[in-house]
């Protein structure tokens, strides 16, 4: 085999020009593509941290931002609930002055329609005196025969009614 004979001869040769490959393919990489690839990688870097910063202050904003809505909501809410409140007093005291007004009509219509009673009572109490003087009269003329006046029966009547009230 001839070609490990010339191993020897070539040998010198080959690493030299390994050494020379390894060393442009160093320098171009290295040298050459390794700075831009390094510096696509920082700058991609910075702006992932950006956008991390960006986000975070955006999430601080917007709970800064809901924390405000809530205080207003809140604030509104009990604002809401004072004017309900408020309302329901007013409609409390409406209602009551509505039921006074009702029970004041009511009163004066009892206190009319008793008066009426009364008055009525009364008439009856004198017709009943008077058909009871009558009828007196009358069952004395037929039981006895006498006359009795109109006063002696009236006065009689009173005196019965008076008796009857007193043990009815």
């Amino acid at each position: 085999m001839p070609q490990i004979s010339q191993l020897a001869a070539t040998y010198a040769s080959q690493i030299f020009w390994l050494l020379l490959t390894f060393g442009i393919v160093f320098f171009v990489v290295g040298r050459g593509m390794l700075p831009k690839v390094q510096a696509t990688i920082d700058g991609r870097d910075k702006s992932i941290a950006s956008d991390l910063a960006a986000a975070s202050a955006a999430r601080d904003a917007a709970d800064k931002a809901e924390e405000a809505w809530r205080q207003r909501d809140q604030a509104n809410r009990e604002a809401a609930q004072a004017l309900v409140a408020e309302a329901r007093a007013r409609a409390t005291k409406a209602s009551e002055a509505t039921l006074a007004a009702a029970n004041a009509d009511q009163s004066a219509k009892v206190a009319a329609s008793e008066a009426d009673i009364r008055a009525a009572a009364t008439r009856a109490m004198a017709e009943i005196e008077t058909f009871a003087v009558e009828a007196a009269q009358d069952i004395v003329a037929r039981v006895s025969g006498a006359q009795v006046s109109v006063d002696e029966a009236k006065s009689a009547v009173q005196a019965a009614l008076k008796t009857g009230a007193a043990h009815g």
